[in-house]
C-alpha cells in the first residue's frame, strides 16, 4: 500500500510538473493581448476563488494566526509572482528564465539563514554548479542579462522566501484555504501594482481568453489540487526531487511551441543550473533512488 502511494503521487506530481510547464506557456500566449500585472492579477484571483469555493468551511475554521500566517506568504508569494510575469513579459527566451527562476530552489536554504536556520553542506556543493551554469549562460553572446532576466532572478529570490514561510504555515493550515488565500492575495497585489503601471484592455479575441482560461484552470487551480493531493501521499523529500522538473519541461515546451533555440553553451549553462538544483536536493535524491529499487526488489 505504501509503495502503491508513492507511485500514485509520483505520477501525479510528474503532471503537476507538466501543468507548471506549460503553464510558462499559456502565459506568454496570454501576454500577447494582456498586459502582464492584469492578467496575473485576473488568473491568480479567478483560481483562488475557484479553490475557497472547494472548501468554504475549511476558510471560515481558520483562526487567527492561521489568516496571518497565510496572508504573509500570499504577500511574499505576490511579490514574486510580479516579478515574474514581468520577467516573462521581457524575456526573448523562456527556456533560459525556466531556469533563472529554478533558482530559488537553490537559495531556499541560504535564505532559510534569515529565519535562524542552518543550510546543509549539500547546498554549498551546489553553488559551484550555479556559478558554473550561470557564467555559461553570461559568455554565451546570445545571452544578456537585461531586465527580464533580472526579474526573473527577482522572483526566485522572493519565491524562496515564499517557500520558508508557506512550508511553516502548512505545518499548521490545511492545504486548500492556504493555498486559496495565497492566491488570491497574490492576485490583489499585482492588481493594485497594475492600476498604477497598466492600461487595462479587456477587449481580447477568443484566442487570448483561451489562453487566459488555460492558465487558471489548468496550470493553476487544477495543478495546485493535484500538487496538494500528490504531497498528501508522500513525504517533502520525495515530492522535492520531482518538483525540479518543471523548468525542463518549460525549456522543452518552449523549443516545441515557441520554437525557441538553445546553443550548446546555454544547454550547459541550463543543464548545470538543473544539476544545482539536484545536488541540494541530494537527500531527496537519494531517498528517491533507494525508493525505486526498493519497489524493484519486491516487485
Amino acid at each position: 500500500m505504501v509503495l502503491s502511494n508513492h507511485l500514485k503521487a509520483d505520477l501525479l506530481l510528474i503532471l503537476t510538473t507538466i501543468l507548471a510547464g506549460a503553464g510558462w506557456i499559456f502565459s506568454k500566449e496570454a501576454l500577447v493581448g494582456f498586459a502582464p500585472l492584469l492578467f496575473m492579477c485576473m488568473r491568480f484571483t479567478s483560481a483562488g476563488i475557484l479553490l475557497g469555493c472547494l472548501s468554504p468551511g475549511s476558510l471560515r475554521a481558520l483562526s487567527s494566526d492561521q489568516w496571518r500566517a497565510s496572508l504573509s506568504v500570499g504577500i511574499f508569494f505576490g511579490i514574486g509572482i510580479a516579478f515574474w510575469i514581468m520577467g516573462l513579459h521581457l524575456a526573448s527566451h523562456v527556456g533560459v528564465g525556466a531556469f533563472l527562476t529554478s533558482l530559488g530552489v537553490v537559495m531556499v536554504p541560504l535564505v532559510g539563514l534569515l529565519f535562524g536556520e542552518r543550510p546543509n553542506r549539500y547546498v554549498f556543493y551546489s553553488l559551484p554548479f550555479v556559478a558554473t551554469g550561470m557564467a555559461c549562460l553570461s559568455l554565451d553572446a546570445e545571452f544578456v542579462i537585461g531586465w527580464g532576466e533580472i526579474f526573473f532572478l527577482a522572483a526566485a529570490l522572493f519565491f524562496s522566501l515564499t517557500f520558508i514561510l508557506n512550508s511553516r504555515a502548512s505545518a499548521r493550515t490545511p492545504a486548500v484555504p492556504l493555498t486559496a488565500i495565497q492566491l488570491v492575495v497574490a492576485g490583489g497585489i499585482t492588481f493594485l501594482v497594475s492600476t498604477v503601471l497598466e492600461s487595462w484592455n479587456l477587449d481580447q479575441p477568443l484566442e487570448i481568453w483561451g489562453w487566459f482560461l488555460a492558465s487558471v484552470l489548468l496550470a493553476t487551480s487544477l495543478r495546485f489540487l493535484i500538487q496538494t493531493r500528490a504531497q498528501g501521499l508522500a513525504p517533502a523529500s520525495h515530492a522535492a526531487i520531482i518538483m525540479t522538473l518543471e523548468p525542463v519541461w518549460a525549456a522543452l515546451m518552449a523549443v516545441w511551441w515557441l520554437g525557441e533555440h538553445m546553443n550548446l553553451l546555454q544547454v550547459v549553462g541550463c543543464s548545470l543550473i538543473f544539476l544545482a538544483m539536484l545536488v541540494n536536493r541530494w537527500p531527496a535524491v537519494r531517498y528517491w533512488v533507494r525508493l525505486m529499487q526498493n519497489g524493484k526488489s519486491r516487485a
